[in-house]
């Protein structure tokens, strides 16, 4: 039976099944794309079509396209190992400069010399354009497989996989499985780098974000030190693989691997505290800032009671009421309204009011009414020397927005959720796609929101994030981690149905599949014993801080 092909800008006609490889013809030389969407799924480039499709082929332009090209990477990194280092074992995590850090377990430290040779067997593999080849086995095989080469880590994932099947690689004979779809052969992961960030290594990769080419490389040590404290506790947790979560669960009971987490949340803010109150007589304004999803209102809420129990008493301010007239707000790249600009913000207004405020002076506050799209008068204000003033939103770390206060009257606090749990050691979950849930989940149980209507967001949300928060990471005075170990298998049960919702012809079906990926290894936890003050209830429902 025949069926008809629309790609590349043809329409052709075939009678028996065809590889998308093929469809490509000459233009497959040049391996520039990756994968491709078949009607929309995403499939591997030797994925066989026999039915009538629209296809569309995609690069590194493309996230879905990178997701794929920094799998197979990570594959051809662990086979480097491999073959020069037998014995050891790595662990790979997604870390600053939006790349991978390879780390050597074991208490191993990588040097100059291991990362050349790595560097230069990797490349050799790529040179050879070796065939990616996949095959099925059942979960008893895998089993064995995994035994036998001392797979540890993938051993204790497999219980945990609902299909009786599992996929493996093979390139020549290294067999493997990142959890995801390959590149056809190694010839395609040309573009990549590598450098020395001891006690591991760091390795780059083309990102969609920057036209599918590898960014520069930017340290950042705050990060990559929240990042390091986030493992670690995580470990000495048992809570760094999504095993050893579903374990607690099982084992220890639900209650106590909440209250585990919830005490760790409970320390940062301690912590918090202890830093404020000691430089209280300096502090007259808190800057609360960090991406999408982390927390912050919550948090704020949080950080305002642990004052309060120090006999400070802080006030909140809302820098949405500095929102200027829908009219004057620039516009985005679409040519829709940008709020996530700075540009957005009436700066002079706000820094003016805090100046006086700080100055002891009576202040008259604006309101922004949002059905109208303009600023009414709101309440009026006067602080005293104990009263900090406690501002929260995406620019609130920005120096711009508060450039007349002195430096050193603001505490910058940047807030976010900071995971490092791994499915094995060569597969990462994504911090990113952790709070893209959060705001699923949330968005539907408050605003009604279908999930593709988040996922139509996502993007801009995105575009705003690493144009306005990232880089304010680094000045400030504490990273608050608001990651909880155990919210995913909470999350799951709210998160599956709103993303097996999304019909396959949308087009976010490509990102709602990638998620329900990786949610179903998670068991589920129902959520009952979540504290009502939990950081959790901010995107499930029943917080204390509701109507605060």
């Amino acid at each position: 039976m025949s069926f008809t092909l629309q790609y590349l800008g043809k329409t052709e006609t075939f009678d028996k099944k065809v590889r998308l490889l093929d469809l490509l013809g000459e233009k497959a030389n040049d391996k520039e794309f990756v994968c491709a969407r078949v009607n929309n799924r995403s499939r591997e480039l030797t994925y066989e079509v026999y039915y009538d499709a629209k296809i569309e082929f995609l690069t590194c332009s493309d996230t879905e396209a990178v997701k794929i090209y920094e799998a197979s990477l990570r594959f051809v990194a662990s086979m480097a190992f491999h073959r020069l280092y037998p014995d050891l074992k790595v662990r790979f995590c997604y870390n600053i400069s939006r790349s991978i850090f390879i780390q050597l377990l074991d208490g191993k430290k990588a040097d100059l010399h291991m990362v050349r040779a790595i560097q230069e067997e990797m490349k050799k593999i790529i040179a050879a354009d070796l065939a990616m080849t996949r095959y099925t086995v059942s979960k008893e095989e895998a089993r064995q497989f995994y035994i036998d080469n001392n797979y540890d880590d993938k051993l204790e994932i497999l219980d945990y996989r609902p299909e009786k099947t599992v996929h493996l690689y093979d390139c020549d004979g290294y067999k493997n499985y990142m959890y995801y779809r390959m590149v056809p052969s190694t010839g395609y992961l040309k573009d990549f780098a590598m450098r020395l960030y001891p006690p591991g290594i760091i390795l780059q990769y083309p990102r969609a974000e920057f036209g599918g080419k590898i960014p520069p490389f930017e340290d950042a040590p705050t990060y990559g030190k929240t990042l390091k404290e986030s493992h670690e506790w995580s470990k000495i947790a048992g809570a760094d693989t999504v095993a050893g979560i579903n374990a607690h669960i099982k084992r220890d009971g639900i209650i106590d691997f909440i209250q585990l987490c919830e005490a760790r949340h409970n320390r940062m803010l301690t912590e918090l505290g202890d830093l404020i109150e000691r430089d209280i007589t300096d502090i007259r304004l808190i800057c609360i800032a960090g991406p999408s999803s982390s927390g912050k209102t919550t948090f704020a809420n949080r950080l305002r009671i642990e004052l309060l129990s120090r006999g400070i008493k802080p006030i909140r301010i809302s820098i949405d009421d500095y929102y200027l007239p829908k009219n004057e707000v620039p516009l985005d790249a679409d040519g829709k309204p940008d709020l996530e600009s700075i540009e957005a913000l009436d700066i002079e207004l706000f820094n003016k009011n805090m100046l006086d405020l700080i100055n002891g002076e009576e202040v008259q506050l604006p309101k922004f009414d949002f059905k109208s799209g303009k600023r009414v008068p709101g309440r009026v204000l006067k602080v005293g020397d104990d009263e900090p003033i406690i501002i929260e939103g995406i620019h609130a770390l920005n120096e711009r927005l508060t450039n007349l206060i002195p430096k050193h009257q603001k505490f910058k606090i940047f807030i976010a959720p900071q995971v490092q749990i791994n499915l094995d050691n060569g597969t990462p979950l994504s911090l990113t796609d952790l709070r893209l849930i959060r705001r699923i989940v949330r968005d539907y149980k408050f605003r009604n929101a279908a999930a593709d209507e988040t996922l139509g967001m996502w993007a801009s949300v995105r575009r705003g994030e690493f144009t306005w928060i990232y880089d304010t990471q680094e000045g400030a005075n504490y990273v608050y981690n608001s990651m909880l170990s155990y919210e995913l298998p909470v999350m799951k049960k709210y998160a599956m149905p709103l993303l097996e919702a999304i019909d396959i012809d949308n087009e976010f079906y490509p990102t709602a599949e990638r998620l329900i990926r990786m949610l179903k290894y998670f068991v589920d936890m129902p959520d009952e014993w979540v504290p009502c003050n939990s950081l959790m209830r901010e995107f499930i429902g029943g917080s204390c801080y509701a109507d605060v």
